[in-house]
């Protein structure tokens, strides 16, 4: 059962709700909590807007054309605080990993933490967001899929992901990037130009906060990200697959992993509920896909598992009339991991067959590999190095 995300009328024992992250509505809401002018509030939204998500304003007294009235009045209700970072890894190929800390949503939640990840590459740079606390999905070569579901996050918990790498990565007017080289930089290159849902979580049981996060981050008068650029990454949730193209619109990525209905159970288990053809047929009718727009299917390499030339010609004949590129990912090993990756020359095989198809079949390089931050490692080991520490002490 999912904990309630945070509201802006936060309980007096908690702690001030934040505004960075909210939606418009939910900064109208914050404006007239503090009697704002029903005249004036589709302008004060806008200022707000500009200084939160244009500019990474982290103080309301920064905010110099908004009235000190009313900078006042919203200090006193509100922050613009962020999601504490209690750890930042950098990997040896430029990779970041966050944890972020959550401000508890009620008396009883002490701070659920998540982590979020920043791929650079020479041109762009790719932020991997979170959308739920933990999993409930169980994919069996998934260290993810390994933690519990705890809850949902808010709009404003998957937007702020977004606004601390930001902040870290000097990518707000003002702001100095690291002195360690490993972010792009240049004329009209973004510290962080493309966003993908392929953190902790299943975006799709999370869809209206998902939404409404893509919302935030796409809109032209702030963080201004093209929806051609924010990627939403889901084991199969058919229902919710339509929906999320007909009302928002981002680019669609499947965790496909096997060819048959008896191994995808094994993998992901989600298949049984929605079996392979279900979901093609879902991804066949996604509002918007076309060769301009291709559906992304994500296929893990496991050794003697999936990886053989008659799986990789199956995967063709699934694929038929989709408009799709395939992304062959080499297994991350993790430990206790019940699966070895596929040999190189395997792998090249099975590209081969695809690409002769008439697919774009690109191996996705490991990343993030020393600091367990590639593809399915996105898990927190704290509460493992913590238990170790109450055990010694004991």
């Amino acid at each position: 059962m999912t904990v309630a995300a945070p509201t802006l009328s936060a309980e007096p024992s908690l702690a001030k709700p934040s505004l960075a992250g909210a939606t418009r509505a939910e900064l109208a809401e914050a404006l007239r909590a503090i009697d704002t002018p029903e005249r004036e509030i589709r302008m004060r939204v806008a200022q707000l807007w500009h200084w939160i998500y244009f500019r990474g304003a982290r103080d309301f007294a920064d905010m110099s054309n908004v009235s000190k009235i009313v900078r006042g009045k919203l200090a006193e209700r509100f922050t613009l605080a962020l999601p504490e970072v209690v750890a930042e890894q950098v990997s040896t190929d430029g990779t970041r990993k966050w944890l972020l800390r959550l401000d508890p949503v009620d008396a009883a939640d002490k701070g659920a933490e998540i982590e979020c990840v920043y791929i650079p590459e020479s041109d762009r740079g790719t932020l991997c967001v979170s959308s739920q606390v933990g999993c409930t999905l169980n994919c069996s070569f998934c260290h993810t899929g390994t933690q519990k579901l705890v809850r949902n996050l808010s709009t404003r918990e998957i937007v702020a992901q977004l606004l601390v790498a930001r902040m870290r990565l000097g990518d707000f007017p003002g702001l100095e990037p690291p002195t360690d080289g490993l972010v792009p930089s240049g004329a009209d290159v973004r510290a962080v130009s493309n966003i993908v849902f392929m953190g902790m979580g299943e975006p799709l049981y999370n869809l209206e906060q998902v939404e409404a996060a893509i919302e935030v981050m796409s809109d032209g008068d702030g963080l201004s990200l093209s929806k051609r650029r924010i990627t939403v990454s889901t084991s199969g949730v058919v229902p919710q697959i339509e929906r999320l193209g007909a009302e928002c619109g981002p680019m669609l990525a499947i965790s496909l992993h096997a060819v048959r209905d008896d191994l995808r159970n094994e993998l992901v288990p989600l298949n049984k509920k929605y079996p392979i053809r279900q979901l093609l047929e879902a991804c066949r009718d996604y509002p918007g896909a076309s060769n301009a727009r291709r559906i992304t299917f994500e296929y893990v390499m496991l050794k003697g598992v999936n990886d053989s030339p008659a799986e990789a010609r199956e995967l063709v004949r699934l694929l038929k009339g989709i408009p799709a590129k395939i992304n062959l990912i080499p297994f991350n090993p993790w430990p206790g991991a019940p699966y070895e990756c596929s040999d190189w020359e395997t792998i090249e095989r099975f590209s081969d067959i695809v690409f002769n198809a008439g697919y774009a079949s690109p191996v996705r390089t490991p990343r993030g590999r020393d600091i367990l931050a590639a593809c399915g490692q996105l898990k927190s080991e704290t509460e493992k190095l913590r238990a170790r520490a109450r055990l010694a002490v004991e």
